[in-house]
C-alpha cells in the first residue's frame, strides 16, 4: 500500500513546489536572540520571532530554569492527575490566574492543546460556538472536536456576530470566541464590542491572547487591560511559547468551575505529560519580573510605532495594526519569498507567508518587534527593506 501513497505524495510535493509554495526550514545554530547565528555561520538580524519581550534567552529565566532541573529533576514522566503535579505547576497556574485577573489556571504542552481541550468538556450539541472567521488553527480544530452548533463572523465583523448571536439565541449556552491579536494581520480584535454583544445576547467570551499577552496593554495584560475590561472576558487562553519566555506550555484561565472541570475531562490535559519543572520554575519568574517592572512592554511598543512608521513614510503597503506585528503586503506567493530571500542577503531574516497559511492573494512579509531589537537593529533592517523594495518593484 505504502508504494501507491508514496507516489501521490510524491506528486502533490511537485506541485507545492512547482507552485512557489513549498516550505524550507532554515536551520538555527545559536540562542533565539535579536540576532541568530545559521548553521552556514551566517549572523542575521532576527525579525520573525515571537520573542516580543526579549526572554527567550534572558539571564533570570535561564538561572530559573537551571534551579528547577536542580530542584525538580528534567521531567515528570507523568500526566497531572497521576504523579505529575508540583509545587512549581500550582505556583505558576496561580501566578498566571493572578497576572489576568482570574479566577484560576491550567496549564497544558501547549496553547493549541489548551484550545484543543477547551470546548468538548464544557458544550453539547444543545449550546453554540460563535467564532471569528480569522482564528488560530488550534480554534478551530478544538471546535470540531466538539458536538456544539457552529457559527463563524467574518473577521472583527460586529454586524455579522450579532446575527449570528441571533440565530443562536435557541441554543443553551453561547460562546464567542476570538484571538487577541490576529497572528498574520497583527490587527487587535474589537473586544470591548465583543463583550457589550455578549452582555447584549447572554454569551460568554473566550480570547487567545497567545499574540497579545505581554505585548499589549501598558503592563502586557493583553486585550482585558487594552479595552478596561476586567471581570468582563470569562476564558483566556495563551502560550508560554512567545513573549512569556519563548519555551513551550500554555494555559487556560478564567473562572474556577470551568477551570475545575477542564481538571477533569480535558483530554490534553489527563492525557499528556505535565510540563518539566524547569519550563515552569522559568515561568513563575517571568510573572514575577512582568509584575515589577513595564520596561520591556515600553520598549517594545517604542519599536514597533518607530519601525511601522517608517515604514509607512517609505511607501509600503501595511496593513493597519496596533500589535507588534507588521504585515508587508506583496500578494504575490513567489515574490513574497524572494523578497525574504533577498532580505537574508542583506542579513535581515524574515519569512514569506502565502497560502495556505494567509487566503490567496494576500501574500505578505510578516515582520515581528522584539524589546530586544536596539534602534540601529530597526534602521538596518529598515534599509534593507528599502533596498529590495526597490530591487523588486515595490517601490517605486
Amino acid at each position: 500500500m505504502y508504494s501507491k501513497l508514496k507516489n501521490y505524495l510524491a506528486d502533490e510535493l511537485k506541485k507545492i513546489q512547482s507552485a512557489g509554495l513549498y516550505k524550507k526550514e532554515r536551520i538555527i545554530v545559536s540562542p533565539q536572540d535579536a540576532v541568530i547565528k545559521l548553521e552556514d555561520g551566517k549572523e542575521v538580524l532576527n525579525f520573525c520571532s515571537n520573542n516580543y519581550l526579549g526572554l527567550s534567552s534572558h539571564p533570570a529565566l535561564i538561572k530559573a530554569a537551571e534551579k528547577g532541573l536542580k530542584t525538580h529533576g528534567y521531567g515528570m514522566s507523568s500526566v497531572r492527575f497521576i504523579c505529575g503535579t508540583t509545587n512549581l505547576h500550582k505556583t505558576l497556574e496561580k501566578k498566571i490566574a493572578e497576572f489576568f485577573g482570574m479566577d484560576d489556571s491550567i496549564l497544558y504542552a501547549a496553547c493549541f492543546d489548551a484550545n484543543g481541550g477547551l470546548f468538548e468538556p464544557l458544550l453539547t450539541s444543545e449550546d453554540a460556538i460563535i467564532s471569528d472567521s480569522l482564528n488560530h488553527a488550534s480554534i478551530i480544530d478544538g471546535v470540531r472536536l466538539c458536538k456544539a452548533q457552529r457559527y463563524r463572523f467574518a473577521n472583527s465583523d460586529m454586524n455579522e456576530l450579532e446575527e449570528k448571536l441571533k440565530k443562536a439565541q435557541s441554543q443553551r449556552f453561547r460562546i464567542i470566541v476570538t484571538d487577541g491579536v490576529f497572528s498574520m494581520d497583527g490587527n487587535i480584535a474589537p473586544v470591548d464590542e465583543i463583550c457589550r454583544m455578549a452582555e447584549k445576547y447572554d454569551a460568554l467570551v473566550l480570547v487567545d491572547e497567545s499574540h497579545s499577552a505581554g505585548v499589549i496593554g501598558k503592563t502586557g495584560r493583553g486585550v482585558s487591560e487594552f479595552f478596561d475590561l476586567h471581570g468582563r472576558i470569562d476564558l483566556i487562553t495563551g502560550t508560554l511559547g512567545k513573549a512569556f519566555g519563548g519555551a513551550i506550555g500554555g494555559f487556560t484561565t478564567g473562572h474556577k468551575e470551568i477551570i475545575e472541570m477542564l481538571r477533569q475531562r480535558s483530554r490534553p490535559y489527563l492525557f499528556s505529560n505535565s510540563l518539566p519543572p524547569m519550563i515552569a520554575q522559568a515561568g513563575i519568574t517571568m510573572f514575577d519580573m512582568m509584575s515589577e517592572t513595564n520596561e520591556l512592554q515600553d520598549k517594545l511598543h517604542d519599536n514597533t510605532g518607530y519601525f511601522r512608521k517608517k515604514l509607512e513614510q517609505a511607501g509600503f503597503d501595511i496593513k493597519p495594526t496596533r500589535s507588534a506585528i507588521v504585515p508587508i503586503m506583496l500578494y504575490d506567493a513567489r515574490l513574497s519569498q524572494e523578497f525574504a530571500a533577498r532580505l537574508l542577503d542583506e542579513g535581515i531574516y524574515v519569512i514569506g507567508f502565502y497560502y495556505p497559511v494567509v487566503p490567496h492573494g494576500q501574500a505578505r512579509v510578516r515582520v515581528q518587534l522584539s524589546a530586544a531589537h536596539t534602534r540601529e537593529h530597526l534602521d538596518k533592517a529598515l534599509d534593507a527593506f528599502i533596498k529590495i523594495g526597490r530591487e523588486l518593484e515595490v517601490l517605486h
